[in-house]
């Protein structure tokens, strides 16, 4: 008969404690949950934030507690339970009067609506991110049980009676943008929600910083270049040529997201997998692969269906 070895189970709470590189603990007065103690305290400014804008790392899971299929490739990053979220101190660091704007799955409203109530906010909002295609329609790359899912919430919550500036009333409340790496939001938030909301700003769960915010995340130092400007297609540089690989040899993840975003565009724009495969000097398995990392839709056995053209009266 052979023996079983138990593998101890990974807490669930150990890949936030994986996004941080800190040796402080949260204050010994704030009632944390034992895995939260070891986080880095929120940034803190006299007064208080004014404004919050968090995106917290949800963890999706279906009504029996398995993490949902479409989610199962997401486990590589670092995700909080509900209470974990709920139990930050957000109330604490915010000034008397504030907003916050939190970003949640829509499959997730309820438990966005009681993240914002627990940090002391009330629900007023939203904004809604309308993801787009290049050529301007809805990106249907995304997932979910029921509808593929082209939107993303902001909700918008108030503490004390502050209400929104001058320009938020003419501001619509969309963002039409296409997407970019996984889980990056739209950099157009920020003018959107510095023209709405007053400072001092803090981003929680932030990539990179920002002039003028304060940031809380394990990618928010000042020398982390936001990824999404060296994607190919958008401002700020691009990758000049593919990385040369052996025929076993792995990218790294963040490596792998840059490729992945030129192959799809050029896919999406009308070349087939050969034709990526001839180019960038991969086979063709890894350029599958890589289309696939990039939510790409394969119709037939090359080039995908293109939108008929519009014909002007």
């Amino acid at each position: 008969m052979s023996t079983r070895t138990t593998r101890p189970r990974k807490r669930s709470y150990d890949g936030i404690l994986d996004l941080f590189d800190y040796d402080e603990a949260m204050p010994a007065t704030i009632d944390m949950p034992a895995s939260l103690s070891n986080i880095p305290p929120l940034p803190s400014v006299e007064g208080g934030f004014k404004t919050v804008l968090a995106d917290p790392p949800w963890r999706f899971a279906n009504r029996t507690g398995k993490v949902a299929p479409e989610h199962r490739r997401l486990d590589r990053y670092g995700t909080m339970d509900l209470e974990e979220i709920k139990a930050l101190p957000v109330g604490e660091a915010t000034a008397p009067d504030a907003h916050l704007y939190l970003w949640v799955p829509n499959a997730l409203l309820l438990e966005g609506i009681e993240v914002l109530q627990a940090w002391g906010f009330r629900y007023v909002s939203n904004i809604i991110w309308a993801k787009r295609r290049k050529d301007g329609g809805p990106d249907g790359r995304g997932v979910g049980f029921y509808f593929r899912n082209v939107t993303e919430p902001i909700l918008f919550g108030v503490k004390g009676s502050m209400r929104t500036l001058a320009p938020a009333r003419s501001t619509v409340n969309m963002i039409e943008t296409r997407k970019r790496e996984h889980s990056r939001k739209p950099d157009e938030q920020y003018d959107l929600i510095e023209s709405c909301s007053p400072g001092p700003y803090l981003e929680m769960f932030a990539r990179y910083a920002r002039p003028g915010w304060s940031a809380w995340g394990n990618e928010s130092a000042e020398d982390v270049e936001p990824r999404g400007k060296v994607h190919r297609g958008y401002e700020g540089g691009k990758i000049e040529e593919f990385p040369t690989l052996e025929p076993n040899e792995r990218m790294s993840g963040w490596l792998a997201e840059r490729v992945a975003g030129i192959l799809v565009e050029e896919y999406e724009a009308g070349a087939s997998v050969q034709q990526l495969s001839i180019s960038s000097g991969y086979s063709i398995t890894r350029v599958r692969a890589l289309l696939t990392k990039g939510g790409v839709e394969f119709r037939g056995r090359g080039r995908p269906r293109k939108e008929p053209e519009a014909v002007s009266a």
